[in-house]
């Protein structure tokens, strides 16, 4: 059986991944600013031996304050950005700009443990 999850952030219609560099965590970021977006993680069970498989994804809306020139550089100096879809960790210092409105916390910091709580019910369920 294996347990596989990914997440990435969706402002609009842009789908927004882990940044390859500074410019495009700063980019991303200022797409971010003073605006809602949602966090999106899929997560897939799968067994290997039969082939059975079930996914499913959690959605939240985190909205971001306006980040001004100097609160944006200090955070991308810190390097937090750094393999983070979107370019952030709500639970690290991005917490002082970034703020969970809607879905569970556990989406937007890692793997939501409520969906994969549904999922292996789910699997039991129809076995």
């Amino acid at each position: 059986m294996v347990l596989a999850g990914d997440t990435v952030v969706a402002r609009d219609d842009v789908t927004l991944g882990k940044p390859a560099d500074r410019a495009e965590a700063e980019a991303m970021l200022r797409s971010l600013s003073g605006r809602r977006h949602e966090v999106v993680s899929s997560v897939a069970l799968h067994d290997l031996a039969s082939g059975r498989a079930i996914v499913d994804a959690a959605v939240s809306t985190v909205r971001f304050d306006e980040l001004d020139v100097a609160t944006l550089a200090r955070y991308l100096d810190g390097g937090e950005w750094r393999g983070k879809a979107g370019s952030y960790a709500i639970q690290g210092d991005a917490g002082a700009f970034a703020q969970l409105e809607s879905g569970d916390w556990d989406n937007v910091v890692g793997l939501p443990m409520a969906l994969v709580n549904e999922l292996v019910t789910r699997w039991n369920s129809s076995t």
